[in-house]
């Protein structure tokens, strides 16, 4: 734990858990949907649910989708910028099983159609922790340099994308994959100690069996 986990992070008020960790999880799913996206469907489970309009969750996560850091004022008018920059966007009510109180369930798409859906909860002080990509499980938090690849379950591709780190002087810090079923598709997710170039990037994204790949900035 350092300082800013304990006095928390600079951002729109009123809530760390409410606004700042809202609006991360929707920065998040904006950028695995890799493009500005036009449709949201925003679920919220918990006491999301039963608070977001009090404490401002709308506004942020639709921040977030935006494009807007936690501490970017334009959170407060974001649903007037959504509908301007032409997002529509729905809000709905859900219960998931055996999910964080703070939960969202956001599906979003771009105008060529692609669609992402993404289930993370706002865990206190700002944190977020991601729990599902497009019904694959995962499991990480956004705090370090994060690249995400979805792929197909396929030999060699995990030592393909390990190698071509270390040839680049990269050094893992954790790594998971994800799968539901040999053979079908698959998430890696990498945390590493360097920022990502998009020379690697576009070398990762030529590998076999790589569908896209996401490089996220610490939160």
């Amino acid at each position: 734990m350092d300082v800013f986990d304990i006095i928390g992070p600079i951002m729109v008020g009123p809530s760390s858990s409410h606004t700042a960790g809202a609006a991360r999880i929707g920065k998040i799913a904006r950028n695995l949907l890799g493009e500005e996206p036009v449709e949201a469907i925003i679920e919220l489970h918990g006491s999301f649910a039963q608070t977001y309009k009090g404490h401002g969750t709308d506004r942020a996560i639709i921040g977030g989708l935006l494009g807007f850091e936690p501490d970017d004022l334009r959170i407060r008018d974001s649903l007037d910028i959504a509908s301007q920059k032409g997002l529509g966007y729905s809000i709905r009510k859900v219960s998931l099983k055996d999910a964080h109180p703070n939960t969202a369930r956001i599906s979003i798409r771009d105008d060529s159609g692609k669609v992402v859906v993404v289930t993370a909860s706002s865990v206190g002080g700002g944190n977020v922790v991601v729990k599902d990509i497009n019904g694959l499980e995962v499991d990480f938090t956004g705090r370090s340099h994060t690249i995400v690849i979805p792929h197909r379950d396929a030999p060699g591709v995990v030592a393909a994308v390990t190698g071509l780190l270390s040839s680049n002087q990269i050094n893992i810090g954790e790594m998971k994959v994800y799968r539901k079923r040999r053979g079908g598709d698959a998430i890696m997710v990498i945390e590493v100690d360097q920022e990502i170039d998009q020379n690697t990037a576009d070398k990762l994204s030529e590998l076999s069996f790589i569908n896209q790949v996401t490089i996220l900035q610490p939160l």
